[in-house]
């Protein structure tokens, strides 16, 4: 498995155990704060995904040109 696709992989897990995480934290079991518990993770997951992803290619685990493990035509 390719870095691109694991850190895929870990930004919907990350997602997943925030929401959990508020859900448990808040108490609170009404439908408008699931709803918006689930917008604010999903939003946390992908600016959290973008914020890896920037690191991991500054570290050169990604390439820069955002082919992400995709090989070049010959």
């Amino acid at each position: 498995m390719d870095q691109a696709k694991r850190l895929k992989l870990s930004a919907i897990a990350f997602t997943i155990f925030w929401i959990g995480g508020m859900l448990w934290w808040s108490g609170e079991r009404y439908p408008a704060n699931i709803i918006i518990l689930t917008i604010c993770g999903t939003i946390a997951g992908y600016l959290w995904y973008l914020g890896m992803r920037w690191a991991f290619q500054r570290l050169r685990l990604l390439p820069l040109n955002g082919d992400h493990g995709r090989q070049a035509p010959r």
